[in-house]
């Protein structure tokens, strides 16, 4: 069996003959089918197909177009690749290496070159039980918060226009609690940073709110943003190890 490859803009065309099949025959039949295609179809309705075999309709072009190089008759056939070999002389194709093609076909069309290195997958390491109750007592937190910040709203902008920076503070507060939650569930860059700015956040809301707090309250969620805090920093990535066998 022999095994042809034609590749244009964002088409490509595999052809699989005998090996006695000549190869400047296998690379005309290819060239054709491509040209057929071209004409055939947009370079919209290819960008826009999602589904697999989106042109089966082709398939009665393909079936033309193999009956005609399989049923000319010799002797115009016989001349047809003559002239393509004389060419060919002339114009010798240029002859790539197996590796020369994995590193060129994305940049022929039009894609970045692939990093060819294997990039090791990570996964973050399982949750603890007290992981689980730093999440609780956080979303406990935060809904203490948006709670009193919506109640709180409603009163200051009916009466007490003054009250206004005691919502933000609440809302603050809530708004710090889930990107706690979300920090300890899911990695992401300059995590150490971000979990001592949401600390530090938490620490001046609940201190600002002194009066609507008691000092009990302010330590309760001062304390709980700092086990939340110590979670994140503690749960680190994992490397996957790679499954050789697979």
């Amino acid at each position: 069996m022999c095994y042809s490859f034609h590749s244009s803009g964002d088409i490509a065309c595999m052809g699989i003959c005998t090996s006695t099949c000549p190869s400047v025959m296998a690379f005309c039949f290819l060239e054709e089918l491509q040209w057929k295609f071209s004409a055939s179809y947009d370079s919209t309705s290819i960008s826009l197909a999602t589904r697999p075999y989106a042109f089966l309709e082709f398939d009665n072009i393909i079936q033309k177009v193999k009956y005609h190089f399989n049923y000319t008759s010799c002797s115009q056939m016989k001349n047809s690749l003559e002239k393509i070999q004389e060419e060919l002389k002339f114009h010798p194709p240029v002859l790539l290496k197996l590796e020369d093609t994995e590193l060129m076909n994305g940049l022929i069309n039009g894609h970045t070159q692939v990093h060819m290195g294997s990039a090791p997958t990570y996964r973050m390491q399982p949750v603890t039980p007290l992981g689980i109750l730093s999440l609780v007592l956080n979303i406990m937190c935060g809904a203490l918060n948006l709670i009193r910040g919506v109640h709180l709203a409603e009163y200051s902008f009916q009466e007490d226009h003054e009250g206004i920076g005691n919502v933000i503070a609440f809302l603050l507060s809530f708004l710090a609690c889930i990107f706690q939650c979300y920090l300890y569930l899911f990695h992401g860059s300059s995590r150490k940073m971000k979990a001592f700015v949401l600390f530090f956040s938490i620490c001046l809301c609940n201190i600002y709110l002194y009066g609507l707090r008691n000092i009990w309250q302010i330590l309760f969620h001062i304390g709980v943003a700092c086990l939340s805090s110590y979670q994140i920093l503690t749960r680190q990535l994992m490397e996957k190890q790679p499954d050789f066998g697979v």
